[in-house]
């Protein structure tokens, strides 16, 4: 009996004990690893549910203090924005009770909880309607000497604000939950997120009768709120909060149907704010580049100002002071619409101008600086023009002597130096043009000789002007020097 077990137990081989060793091993590092990684980043065993709901609904009514604690932080905000003060408006971003109610519409939604959502919306709506009539009389018994840097930095948002308006209320959230709220969180994404300006700036604009800064404002300040409540609701569903519960089931369905429908429509809109402040941040930022690129690294380019943008007709308007060839303004539109770069700016018009009006004051300046170099230069170049009619007489006639020898020898001649000219006056882009017959072997053993012209281009041009004009250039090159075979090779 002892005998067949033992025929019936075959040992393992010693590769496959090592094999599943191995494979024992890294499962476990990868269980470590994970355990590891769960335990870093789950806050779910850390969250109060029943007091973060508390806390935000405290936060909610506007009535009292929270009044007055308002109006006192609208005034704050709009010293800072008239004293141009970035210190003061960070003040009144910490004393604002904004967030409140932004939070509570955020919860309502995830908790489906129609009467929270009623009365944070209420509450808001107060709030922001508090807010301009503040910031209105304000700035109308206190007005700006002139637009200054904060408050134009309220009026545009783009992609930075959506960005910093969701994770900042992700990191809002996420310390809310937290039990032991953390208080520097809060106080850091009220700073951050920037609900006060946006609406001190809308009542500047009231004020100043200036609509595009009060609309362009309160978009803003929409942005930032949809997204620190879409923050909110998927924090609170992430950590499954306990759904509002009601007596009556119908009702129950009909609230979540509503807040659904709601819901929806408000993150559609957000959706396409997103991707629409996306694109608009990648249009500028790819102006910036071409500018730097194409204009600024160009010594002969001296451009006035930063080149106005206009979204409506999708045109980059280019002036600049000195005169600008027709070449280079083709150049400047052909490198905008095919250099991968810029990939955002296709649709993108570009419109060159040449400035008509020269400063009386720089061109005196520049006559003065520069007079005595220019009489020292006429003599110089009267000097250099007679020497170089001189070589040019001298070239002709050592062109002429050698192509003649050639003849008496019975060679194939190429008068290298007529098609040179003719050459640079068929193709401007042309920096200089070498021609040799160039010994080849593809074999090793037999050997043949190739004709190479060797074509400098202007390094300005891009690879896709360059390719016709050198099939163009390598035909006519073979016709005037009756060639059967041609080799045209660029020089970097």
């Amino acid at each position: 009996m002892q005998e067949d077990i033992e025929k019936n137990i075959k040992p393992h081989p010693p590769e496959e004990n090592a094999t599943t060793s191995v494979k024992n091993e890294a499962k476990g590092l990868f269980e470590s690893v994970k355990k590891f990684l769960m335990e870093l980043f789950d806050f779910r065993d850390d969250t109060d549910y029943e007091a973060t709901i508390e806390a935000i609904k405290a936060d909610i009514p506007f009535k009292g203090a929270t009044a007055w604690i308002l109006i006192f932080a609208v005034f704050v905000a709009s010293i800072g924005l008239n004293a141009n003060s970035t210190a003061v408006v960070i003040g009144a971003m910490l004393i604002s009770p904004l967030m409140g109610p932004i939070l509570g519409i955020g919860m309502s939604f995830a908790l489906n909880d129609i009467n929270t959502f009623k009365k944070s919306l209420i509450h808001l709506g107060v709030m922001i309607g508090l807010s301009l009539f503040a910031s209105f009389l304000f700035f109308y018994f206190f007005p700006l000497s002139k637009d200054n840097s904060e408050l134009l930095g309220r009026v545009s948002p783009d992609i930075r604000d959506v960005l910093i308006a969701f994770f900042g209320g992700l990191a809002l959230m996420v310390a809310r939950t937290k039990r032991g709220t953390i208080a520097s969180v809060i106080f850091g994404v009220a700073i951050a997120t920037a609900l006060m300006p946006p609406l001190c700036t809308a009542g500047y604009g009231l004020a100043k009768g200036n609509f595009s800064y009060f609309f362009g404002a309160m978009y803003l300040f929409t942005i930032n709120t949809i997204f620190i409540a879409l923050a909110t609701f998927l924090v609170m569903k992430l950590l499954r909060f306990p759904m509002h519960k009601y007596a009556n089931a119908a009702k129950r369905k009909r609230y979540s149907t509503i807040a659904t429908i709601v819901g929806i429509a408000v993150m559609i809109p957000a959706i396409f704010t997103f991707l629409r402040v996306f694109n608009e941040n990648q249009v500028n930022t790819q102006i910036d580049a071409f500018v730097e690129n194409e204009i600024d690294s160009n010594p002969s380019y001296i451009l006035m100002g930063k080149p106005p943008y206009d979204k409506e007709s999708k045109t980059l308007e280019l002036k600049f002071f000195n005169e600008v060839s027709e070449a280079e303004e083709n150049s400047l539109k052909n490198r905008l619409l095919t250099d991968p770069r810029y990939e955002y700016l296709k649709d993108v018009t570009l419109k060159v101008r040449d400035s008509d009006t020269k400063s009386f004051e720089i061109i005196t300046t520049a006559y003065k600086e520069k007079s005595e170099e220019l009489q020292e230069s006429k003599n110089i170049i009267a000097g250099l023009q007679k020497q170089i009619a001189e070589l040019q007489e001298t070239i002709t006639t050592l062109n002429n002597r050698i192509e003649q020898d050639a003849l008496n020898k019975n060679q194939k001649v190429v008068a290298f130096s007529r098609i040179s000219k003719d050459a640079k006056i068929r193709y401007v882009d042309i920096q200089g043009i070498d021609f040799a017959n160039v010994l080849s072997s593809k074999d090793f053993i037999k050997i043949d000789t190739i004709p190479v012209a060797t074509i400098r281009w202007n390094k300005k041009l891009h690879d896709s002007v360059i390719l016709p004009k050198e099939r163009e250039l390598r035909t006519w090159l073979q016709k005037e020097m009756e060639l059967d075979t041609l080799f045209i090779k660029r020089e970097k």
